[in-house]
């Protein structure tokens, strides 16, 4: 499609219908979701969103249909950016406006001082270009040193020079963020960081849709969907949202994170890095679940700061160490299928120390030592989805007469496997993780290494740092000590004297 390129062309062109003339930019967003509802379901208007169809998706929806400007209120690794960003496919493909435009000005509407001289005096000879979605997305991170020239604007004093202009005329203006955003989304994440005086710029904007540049009557009547995010703990830790910008903010929405393990396996399977360009790469779902519950127990776990949360990038950012760590070891022994253990996850501590914002009795007790107490809660949780029920006593029995099997981190599968062989029981339960005889090496083993450590982590059996499985050590009962009466000294009682 040939786009019209000056304003003569345009005005015989479908961008002539007087809708597209004077419709603004929230009703832009309405009308392209009213589109959508129609032909699909809410769920897919923001694809790659999971985990919150029922509820976050519906409360965006009644936002843009109401034409509001809204705040996403959610703790870290919540999807909010990326909620703030999918904003973009409710926008039309293509938008003309009056080409070298700072503002981008509509050609039938013109706010700006440079563009209403430039269509009195080229008329429809005036150059059209277009915007894309994306560039009608205009994005800043809120830290407190933003200045009200960062968002609004700033007098030019070498521009007026330049052009012999009064420093009030608005063409000594130069623009900031929100008005370049003009016709467009701009966002704000992390909104309480931002100084209470410059939240106060906001204000016009939001309600009566002009704005002031260093005391100049220089009016700006724009077309701009503001759209904020923020963690509700900043309003105590570093900032805080001033009422007025919370009372002109039509709806606050609450994100929050994977209500369910499958939905936090289908947020870390999509955005983690597991195609390799090496050997092919299959994940266990039993390694998958124990990854997830890492998270879903460091979010429960009184130890870890409640307020900061625990982002979802956790088991992202571990099921792609587990992946590399795994990778490594079959390069070293050739293998040509990688498939990650349970060890592997104990390799990934890495990943999971950093992210943990630890109370009081978490730092006593150190990041590393809650990490791996966390996963083996993990694989405690994991392993009675599958054995629930599972007589194991043969395995158990075989550790308590003295056998022991050690399972290094770097072996690889064809080293380890015949050790497995030899423990009486452990291999025909295979079959409750979909693993059989038939199945390759590494397969096999980590299958049987998820059930050594599911036994360790409900103290059926031991394990040592060097990953020598064995009987779990029974702990000496204490011998009772004769009561012993504790010496005190004589002390002269005071009584007050009648």
């Amino acid at each position: 499609m040939n786009l019209p390129r000056t304003f003569g062309e345009l005005r015989r062109s479908p961008f002539s219908e007087e809708k597209l003339r004077t419709r603004r930019v929230k009703d832009e967003l309405r009308d392209n979701l009213i589109t959508r509802l129609q032909s699909a379901k809410e769920a897919a208007i923001f694809s790659g969103i999971v985990g919150y169809d029922d509820t976050v998706v519906p409360q965006i929806v009644n936002a843009i249909l109401s034409r509001h400007n809204f705040i996403l209120l959610g703790l870290r690794g919540q999807a909010k950016s990326r909620i703030l960003r999918a904003l973009t496919s409710l926008l039309d493909s293509q938008l003309p406006y009056i080409s070298g435009c700072e503002i981008h000005d509509n050609p039938y509407a013109p706010v700006c001082r440079r563009c209403q001289e430039m269509i009195a005096e080229c008329g429809d000879a005036t150059r059209i270009a277009y915007l894309t979605p994306e560039e009608r997305y205009v994005e800043k991170l809120a830290t407190p040193d933003v200045t009200i020239a960062d968002l609004i604007g700033d007098i030019d004093p070498i521009k007026a020079a330049r052009g012999g202009h009064e420093l009030s005329s608005e063409l000594t203006v130069h623009y900031g963020l929100l008005p370049r955003a003009n016709r467009g989304i701009f966002a704000i994440n992390e909104l309480p960081d931002l100084a209470g005086k410059i939240q106060v710029g906001l204000f016009n904007i939001m309600q009566e849709g002009d704005v002031q540049i260093k005391g100049y009557p220089v009016r700006l009547p724009l077309d701009v969907a503001l759209v904020f995010s923020a963690n509700p703990e900043d309003y105590t830790a570093r900032g805080k949202i001033i009422t007025p910008l919370k009372d002109r903010i039509g709806s606050e929405i609450r994100t929050h994170y994977p209500a369910t393990v499958d939905e936090g396996i289908a947020i870390t399977t999509q955005e983690a890095w597991a195609s390799r360009n090496g050997n092919k790469v299959v994940v266990p779902k039993y390694v998958r679940e124990v990854i997830e519950r890492v998270a879903f127990a460091a979010r429960e776990d009184k130890r870890v700061d409640k307020r900061s949360g625990v982002s979802q990038r956790l088991p992202i950012s571990v099921m792609e160490n587990v992946i590399s760590n795994a990778e490594r070891r079959a390069i070293r022994h050739g293998e040509h299928v990688t498939i990650p253990r349970i060890g592997d996850i104990y390799a990934a501590l890495p990943a999971i120390t950093g992210k943990l914002e630890l109370e009081y009795e978490g730092e006593v007790k150190g990041a590393d030592f809650v990490s791996r107490e966390l996963i083996r809660n993990a694989i405690a949780r994991t392993y009675d989805q599958y054995f629930a029920g599972a007589n194991m006593q043969q395995a158990i029995q075989w550790f308590d007469l003295g056998g022991e099997v050690q399972i290094a981190e770097n072996a690889g599968a064809a080293e380890v496997l015949p050790t497995l062989h030899g423990i009486q029981g452990l291999m025909d339960k295979l079959t409750r993780v979909n693993v059989g005889p038939k199945d390759s090496q590494e397969a096999q083993v980590s299958a049987a290494e998820f059930i050594l450590e599911g036994l360790h982590a409900l103290k059926r059996i031991g394990r040592n740092e060097e990953r020598v499985f064995k009987a779990e050590e029974k702990q000496p009962r204490a011998a009772e000590k004769p009561f012993e009466r504790e010496e005190l000294p004589y002390t002269r009682s005071r009584r007050p004297l009648n």
